[in-house]
């Protein structure tokens, strides 16, 4: 019996497995909708774009550290719940402003925004859960898993939605991404586990708690050089991307159907690097895959200033062609880190490392949001693309210059010393 199979036959993860294969279908219409409604209903500007944007993920750097530790202490399979539960309602709203002619770009920031802080829950959440209800030889599959499924979900999501907006409005789009999350608090509701919320006598103060897992995360090598390369890269691709809608729908004219399509090709690139990341570990080494995974996939950003060269559907090949190598340069970075990451942490530690994470990583995305609304308005949208692919070049130096390059095998825990490629290099185990 293969490790996949084994984590097929765990009910519980089968749910998860579900549910969140829906959601994520029902998420690729609003990263289409909203943009699109923005941009083409709204008449947003590159600031309007760069605060919509910085609204999405300021959570992450406003509640992303004391939601770590709110999490350790509460039910995770709750919390996300209740998560799902504020997205259905803040998504629902937008629809109902705009049917009704009262939206305008101010309230769907703030929509935006509430969304925001229900994923920062959720996330932090789903990733402190997976370990808790999977054995800890499956964890590494149940990632593959779940985030195969995504990719599918992202490969039709984008192209359906940029066909079906030639026929409706993007605030009808977005019902449907409202509804994916009522499937996901349904799927969440049927999973039966065995967490005990933590005990209350052995809680700290608040900042101690948060403070034990920013020290963690600062302390453990592995970690702190994957969080580096990971802010590095999302800051540079938020800059760029932010205005990629603007870009795209305006500067290249591809229409709705080609920046549909753009993104259902990253979606193809996602789903292969979800498939493959054990076979391309296994081939290049599970400690230096990541540090390739994180140079090419800053490479592959480079179509998309190049397009510029190009105009309409002329551009879509070169645009998806980026979108596909990056894809799949992510999901092989993201499985093979956020394993690491969930091998490495101490369960009790689970929601506060991530959070401290997730903090750092997704915290400078609105910051560099924007920063791309202000640069994008100065210098033009085009030498923005340019500056966001120069920055992702240089995010691989932190895990370049790391313990990752002498490790041929991730280590499982903090305690044994892993396989490595180079015999006795003191480099190349986790301190």
């Amino acid at each position: 019996m293969t490790r996949v199979e084994s984590v097929r036959r765990n009910r519980g993860f089968l749910w998860l497995w579900g549910g969140q294969g829906i959601s994520v279908f029902g998420e690729q219409f609003t990263a289409l909708a909203i943009p699109v409604l923005a941009v083409t209903l709204l008449h947003a500007v590159a600031w309007q774009m760069g605060i919509l944007n910085a609204a999405s993920t300021a959570a992450f750097l406003i509640v992303g550290l004391p939601a770590g530790a709110w999490v350790d202490r509460w039910l995770k399979r709750r919390v996300m719940i209740l998560a799902d539960i504020v997205r259905f309602v803040a998504l629902g709203l937008i629809p109902v402003l705009w049917y009704t002619h009262l939206l305008e770009i101010w309230q769907l920031i703030i929509l935006v925004a509430i969304v925001g802080v229900a994923s920062v829950f959720f996330d932090v959440g789903y990733q402190s859960y997976i370990p808790l209800l999977v054995k800890p030889e499956q964890v590494g599959p149940a990632n593959s898993t779940l985030e195969a499924t995504a990719q599918v979900g992202r490969i039709g999501g984008p192209a359906i939605a940029g066909a079906l907006l030639t026929v409706v409005s993007a605030p009808g789009l977005i019902i449907i991404d409202s509804l994916s999350y009522i499937v996901s608090f349904a799927s969440l509701s049927r999973i039966k586990d065995h967490e005990l919320p933590a005990d209350r006598e052995k809680r700290q103060p608040l900042f101690t708690e948060i403070a034990e897992g920013v020290r963690f995360v600062a302390r453990q090598p592995l970690i702190r050089s994957i969080s580096g390369t990971t802010a590095t890269a999302n800051f540079f691709s938020t800059l760029a991307f932010t205005l990629y809608p603007i870009f795209a729908l305006r500067t290249l004219d591809i229409g709705s159907l080609g920046f549909g399509i753009t993104l259902s090709a990253g979606a193809v690139g996602g789903l292969l690097g979800a498939t493959l990341t054990p076979r391309v570990a296994k081939w290049i080494g599970e400690g230096r895959v990541i540090i390739v995974s994180a140079f090419v996939g800053g490479l592959a950003f480079l179509p998309v200033p190049l397009a510029a060269l190009l105009h309409g559907a002329d551009a879509v090949p070169l645009l998806a062609a980026g979108e596909f190598l990056n894809s799949f340069c992510v999901l092989v970075y993201n499985i093979t880190q956020v394993t690491l990451r969930q091998r490495l942490c101490p369960p009790r530690l689970l929601g506060r490392m991530n959070a401290s994470i997730r903090c750092l990583v997704w915290g400078v995305m609105p910051i560099a949001a924007l920063v791309a609304g202000v640069v994008g308005g100065a210098i033009g949208i085009l030498p923005t693309m340019w500056i966001g692919f120069a920055g992702g070049m240089f995010a691989g130096l932190w895990v370049l210059f790391s313990p990752l390059r002498g490790l041929r095998d991730l280590p499982t825990s903090l305690d044994p010393a892993p396989e490595t490629g180079v015999a006795g290099d003191p480099a190349s185990r986790a301190e």
